[in-house]
């Protein structure tokens, strides 16, 4: 899944951050070792990260690094306590630009109880809207992602899981499986789309910071 992927290179590039930057962080423990992917390409040994989380986390990192100190903004960012507790009523989620009207308004009703939502419905409702964002997403299949998100998260038990969006001839299809994996697809299947549930996670703390 390369292009779940991006260099080193290309991150520095796209993000304006120095090499010494981004491996202070990393002895700093705000980027965490395992994020560093060594693998082989035609001009030897180069190092990748996982693209959507290591975007998101710098990002983060920026943002947050004028009022923290680096060791503070450690404890932060690999804290989970508290948005895993927290609740968001409707109005909330639309001031902090969460996630779009039209995905509240057509899910919204459908998840949250007594008008507040759980990190967990936020995560749902936050990974329905990155896809429409896409343009590749229909709001039948919306619904359907929806629903599977609901009825099927709770088989991982509080672990981490990868959502595949694939078709083929056609037919729309979500899989999920535990994180990390990657799946192989016959010529005929294409691959729209994958979700990690630490990038969602990561996403939505830049946004609930």
């Amino acid at each position: 899944m390369d292009k779940d992927l991006i260099s080193k290179k290309e991150l520095l590039d796209l993000t304006g951050i120095s090499y010494g930057q981004l491996y202070r962080w990393k002895r700093k423990k705000l980027i965490p070792e395992e994020w560093f992917i060594r693998k082989s390409t035609f001009t030897g040994q180069e190092t990748f990260f996982p693209k959507q989380t290591i975007l998101a986390r710098i990002h983060n990192i920026i943002n947050m690094k004028d009022d923290l100190s680096l060791d503070d903004l450690a404890g932060k960012l690999s804290d989970t306590s508290a948005i895993n507790g927290m609740t968001l009523t409707a109005a909330e989620i639309g001031e902090r630009n969460i996630v779009s009207s039209t995905t509240l308004s057509r899910f919204g009703a459908l998840s949250g109880i007594g008008g507040q939502y759980s990190f967990d419905e936020l995560v749902h409702l936050f990974a329905v809207d990155y896809l429409l964002g896409l343009g590749e997403l229909s709001l039948e299949e919306a619904e359907l992602l929806f629903q599977t998100l609901n009825e099927k998260v709770r088989k991982f038990e509080g672990k981490s899981w990868d959502l595949f969006f694939i078709r083929k001839m056609g037919m729309t299809s979500f899989i999920m499986a535990h994180s990390p994996t990657e799946l192989v697809f016959d010529e005929g299947v294409r691959l729209v789309a994958k979700l990690s549930l630490g990038d969602l996670i990561e996403q939505l703390k830049g946004k609930l910071s």
